[in-house]
């Protein structure tokens, strides 16, 4: 199961140069915030307070929102000018408004636009900053070791653990942490842990907390626990992309014989009468989103398994605009526009590598990661009809990868059974190169297409983003790194 990031993330609002609609005072602003829910609906999230005779008013009341990185979350910001005690806004003189999305808010911190009129004129300028994500982003990081346990098993030593408790406000004792057991050992030593300071004392330091010892059989008599505790900042995925993490997108699209001809209907190239098919419909889920929390919108986009011009030579790594010294597509339609133009200049063909892809990203990966601060992250989105040919390449590239700022997403096209991606993502046990080296950490997610055919167009977005923030904050955290601009200390 995906494990989805949701966090709150508070938003202040202000406004300049609003126009005036009072006859004899200036306007009473309120600023209203809606999110798309589909259809051109738009559902209210929250509202500010009215201020007064203001042009340029500063909002006090924060407005606070549910934040998904899988999804591209619509935005509409409106400001009214309020003239009565009524809750609806129909009978309120408009003043205008903008739409954005969440992503673009949080990977700018701070966005500025001008406020529309139905009418398309400007009417004044409305400015957004996330002033922070709700949370307590400290964690409690423990050592312990005791000594002088009593002996509890009958032909050898005890096997000890330990367990955490907090009191709840009803008095009653929740378990917070259980340590790993000690097999035979009276005087052990457990490995140091984290746990979120909301988790351990639901953030007040006060609290009390309780530590009982364990041998699966409770023991009453006493014994010297020595502790080592520290304050530590856990840094979440948007403490990384508002500090300035940008996260880079390149695609690699399968163009080998056993997608089938291009110019047949039954070709999984092949362009419906709307100019669309599974390659492009995964490229547009996948990219909408990551387009957001790129600066220059300047995207890699290569091709393998095909004899492209003008040797016609197979090539596992060309570049859809056929630039190797500028592989870049301006924005997501600009990898649509390239995918079209070269798909009737190369001849499908084959095999199946995706190594030289991986290995390209973690090339450029290996370059950021000699930086000192977490300003980099990579995703890689191959989609393919799946009939891989490297697997041990492949496996390699991705155990390299591992140890690199970047997450692999496969998406899988056609009818293929898919065995082989399945086996990349690792879902069901360690992937190991073909020497037996782990990966440091799981970077490859895998979905087939063909489960989302007759879902929601937001949905293979959802499914196959959903772990890339927990793979970027878990590849943070190994190298030990803080974000660029790390958030204020809670106090």
């Amino acid at each position: 199961m995906a494990a989805h990031c949701v966090s709150k993330v508070e938003l202040s609002i202000s406004c300049s140069n609003l126009l005036d609609k009072d006859v004899g005072s200036k306007s009473d602003p309120l600023c209203v915030l809606l999110q798309s829910v589909g259809d051109d609906k738009w559902s209210e999230v929250e509202r500010t307070e009215r201020v007064k005779n203001c042009q340029d008013p500063e909002f006090s009341t924060k407005l606070h929102i549910d934040y998904h990185f899988e999804k591209v979350q619509k935005l509409k910001f409106g400001v009214y000018d309020i003239d009565n005690k009524s809750v609806d806004l129909k009978d309120d003189d408009f003043l205008g408004g903008f739409e954005c999305t969440l992503g673009q808010i949080v990977s700018s911190r701070k966005i500025t636009r001008p406020l529309q009129l139905k009418a398309a004129k400007p009417a004044g300028k409305g400015t957004i900053t996330v002033s922070e994500e709700v949370k307590d982003n400290r964690a409690v990081v423990m050592e312990v070791e005791a000594k002088n346990l009593d002996k509890k098993d009958m032909f050898g030593k005890s096997d000890p653990f330990l367990e955490f408790f907090k009191q709840e406000e009803d008095g009653k004792w929740q378990l917070v942490h259980r340590t790993e057991v000690i097999k035979n050992n009276l005087n052990p030593s457990w490995k140091k842990f984290m746990v979120s300071l909301h988790t351990f004392c639901s953030g007040d330091l006060n609290k009390p907390i309780k530590v009982s010892k364990g041998f699966y059989v409770q023991s009453d008599n006493n014994f010297y626990l020595h502790t080592v505790f520290q304050l530590e900042a856990q840094y979440s995925f948007l403490d990384y992309v508002m500090g300035g993490c940008q996260i880079n997108f390149t695609v690699g699209i399968d163009f080998t014989g056993s997608n089938g001809d291009p110019r047949s209907p039954d070709s999984l190239h092949y362009l419906s009468p709307n100019g669309v098919n599974q390659y492009l419909s995964a490229i547009w889920s996948v990219g909408q989103v990551v387009q957001d929390y790129d600066t220059d919108k300047l995207f890699p986009a290569f091709g393998f398994g095909a004899q492209v011009p003008p040797n016609f030579q197979v090539s596992h790594e060309f570049p859809l605009n056929f630039n190797p010294n500028s592989p870049y597509c301006q924005g997501v339609q600009g990898i649509v526009d390239a995918y079209r133009m070269v798909l009737p200049q190369i001849r499908l063909y084959g095999p199946t590598n995706f190594s030289p892809i991986i290995n390209h990203v973690t090339r450029i990966a290996s370059g950021a990661a000699q930086q000192p601060n977490a300003a980099q992250y990579f995703v890689l989105l191959i989609i393919t009809d799946g009939e891989i040919t490297d697997l041990d390449q492949t496996r390699q590239a991705i155990v390299n990868g591992s140890k690199l700022p970047m997450s692999i997403i496969i998406v899988g096209v056609g009818e293929a059974d898919f065995k082989a991606m399945e086996f990349l993502d690792g879902d069901n046990g360690v992937l190991k190169s073909v020497t037996g080296e782990p990966v440091a950490r799981d970077i490859v997610q895998f979905v087939p297409f063909k489960q989302f055919a007759s879902a929601p167009k937001e949905a293979l977005a959802q499914s196959v983003l959903a772990e890339v923030p927990n793979q970027l904050v878990s590849y943070f955290k190994m190298r030990n790194m803080a974000p660029v601009n790390p958030p204020s200390p809670v106090k």
